[in-house]
């Protein structure tokens, strides 16, 4: 694996279909997506082959951070494929990344790996290992309370 890009595997104590539901539908997404401390205000997702999401998250000193992407891939319950950039304050993207997520049953709970690349830095790269990571536990506490 290269420097510029990043893995995360997690194992979450829900089954598949829930892990694959609430990457998939906003109204979930939307309560577990961002940093710790960080709020989605916004969150407008069309999970198709070639459709869009568009989220903002709010950091807890209320600087607004935008995101947006095109699905590439949807194999449910298994595998999301998806770009990801930031944007600029014209709400342009800037650089994009390309997001394979894929989750494996395991008895009852889900092996869930996040795969994104290519990063232009190591630091950006780990950037992103820090918020993903903090993600990943709001999403496993959010998972909880189903």
């Amino acid at each position: 694996m290269s420097e510029h890009e990043l893995t995360i595997i997690r194992t979450l104590q829900a089954p598949r279909s829930l892990v694959f539901k609430v990457w998939t539908q906003p109204e979930h997404f939307s309560r577990w997506l961002g940093p710790k401390e960080f709020v989605t205000t916004f969150c407008q997702m069309d999970v198709q082959v070639g459709s869009t999401y568009r989220a903002c998250i709010r950091s807890p000193e209320g600087t607004d951070h935008w995101m947006q992407g095109v699905y590439r891939e949807i194999v449910e319950p298994e595998r999301l494929v998806f770009t990801f950039a930031w944007e600029d304050e014209d709400g342009q993207p800037k650089l994009q990344t390309l997001v394979t997520v894929t989750f494996a049953e395991q008895a009852g709970k889900t092996q869930m790996t996040f795969h994104q690349a290519t990063f232009e830095s190591v630091e950006s790269r780990d950037s992103h290992q820090t918020g993903w990571s903090e993600c990943f536990d709001r999403l496993a506490a959010y998972l909880n309370t189903f």
